[in-house]
């Protein structure tokens, strides 16, 4: 993080990425001696409501991250700008998006956690979109002209006001991870599903040891489950109960426990009951420390792939062992009602050995298995699996057969065509009837 004092005496001449918070209420004009270089400009956290009209001076600029302010409409001026791809104003005020405010290269936008009743029909005619974060808004609608945006891949819609999923959505044919929890749509399905059983567990039998990790939603200790007159080590996830780019974290809650038992999914022994300050959570079995994340999450220049550490490869049982074990956990998902919404190689652990599980469930979705709309959703998330199975491969010496009939079902998974992808539970057949005939 730089200062304002480090800008004002010119210390920061030359850099390419610029991080000022806390506090600034006026756009430092400072920051102009630096576009030259400047493509990466963060003023997250601060109490800023305007940027100046000129901004298109920075004409380098490239990202541009306003979150945590007090924006109430988008800047009409990033429209202006040639070079900006990716522009994030998370939780704002922001009501109001004109169609000038949006720049003709933009690629990822993210406007979560605002209150936007409306987006202009200008947003589908924008061609290099990708990623589009829209979760905790006020939207009931988007524009048609978005069924064209045929470079869409990740789209999040979570918590907003939606009595239906747009016709067209279906349709985009690189569409991979969508979010659509927490909307009148499948309200009735997820309220069903939010009250699966599981076992509550009382939080005084609960003794915390360290941190596991943290997350959007929450963060996950290790502790000692005591119960029946032992102890157990088990994970326990605190939700923090706000919204995230994904959707709500209690509908993820909501989404492990209806997800069910399965060798691939982590299981969930039980809900917390009697927090001292009613935070909700779950206990989860301890998973062995030899399982890692097989990949880590998209950066600013990937976008919407997932980064592989230099060198990565897998034994081609274990690759197999990795997709069967993937597309098995899904098709349970799916005949339950349950679109994962984020199925992404940073979500799954695995071992050397091919063991592995898929986890974060911030994404989820709930639908009914039976409707009109569930095999449209589910073949959007067999995209995913398609380009995760595709990820793989390119890391795996696979014999040339084996090879061959993996790329042929990798391409069945990705077609522009969505209606003819095929179905997880035909996938994970065919991924285990290839996984035997490697066998014999």
């Amino acid at each position: 993080m730089h200062t304002l004092e480090q800008l004002r005496a010119g210390a920061l001449q030359g850099i390419t990425r610029l991080q000022l918070r806390g506090g600034l209420t006026d756009f430092p004009r400072e920051i102009f001696d630096l576009a030259d270089t400047l493509e990466i400009l963060d003023l997250t956290d601060n109490a800023l409501s305007a940027l100046p009209d000129d901004l298109p001076r920075l004409h380098k600029l490239r990202i541009l991250f306003c979150s945590n302010n007090r924006f109430t409409e988008l800047p009409s001026m990033l429209g202006r700008m040639p070079a900006l791809t990716m522009v994030g104003f998370k939780a704002n005020q922001i009501e109001s998006v004109p169609a000038s405010a949006l720049p003709p290269a933009l690629r990822w936008l993210v406007l979560t956690d605002n209150r936007i009743e409306q987006l202009p029909d200008e947003l589908g005619r924008r061609p290099a979109m990708q990623k589009l974060m829209l979760a905790g808004n006020r939207l009931k609608s988007l524009p048609d002209t978005m069924a064209n945006l045929h470079q869409l891949e990740l789209l999040r819609l979570s918590a907003n006001g939606f009595d239906t999923l747009p016709a067209w959505l279906p349709t985009l044919p690189r569409l991979a991870w969508l979010a659509c929890a927490g909307n009148p749509w499948g309200a009735d399905r997820a309220q069903a599903m939010s009250t699966a059983p599981a076992r509550l567990i009382d939080w005084r039998q609960l003794t915390l040891q360290q941190r596991l990790g943290e997350g959007a939603s929450g963060v996950i200790r290790r502790a000692d489950w005591q119960h029946d007159g032992g102890s157990t080590p088990v994970a326990v996830k605190l939700y923090k109960g706000e919204m995230t780019s994904d959707g709500s974290p209690l509908n993820e809650m909501a989404a492990c426990v209806a997800a069910g038992l399965h060798p691939n999914l982590i299981p969930v022994l039980g809900r917390i009951t009697g927090h001292p300050e009613q935070t909700q959570g779950l206990v989860m079995a301890l998973l062995d420390p030899t399982l890692v994340n097989l990949a880590g999450p998209p950066s600013f220049a990937s976008c919407s792939r997932d980064i592989y550490d230099d060198g990565k490869r897998f034994g081609w049982q274990a690759m197999l062992a990795i997709a069967h074990g993937v597309a098995s956990a899904a098709a349970q998902l799916h005949q339950r009602g349950i679109l994962h919404g984020d199925l992404y190689g940073h979500n799954i652990l695995h071992d050397d050995n091919g063991r592995c599980v898929l986890s974060d469930f911030g994404a989820a979705a709930f639908y009914a298995p039976a409707s009109q709309a569930a095999m449209p959703l589910q073949r959007i998330e067999v995209r995913a699996f398609g380009l995760l199975l595709d990820e793989l491969l390119e890391r795996c010496d696979a014999p040339p057969a084996l090879r061959a009939q993996l790329a042929a079902l990798h391409a069945a998974c990705t077609q522009a065509e969505v209606g003819a992808r095929p179905l997880f539970a035909a996938i994970a057949a065919r991924l285990h009837e290839l996984d035997q005939s490697k066998q014999d």
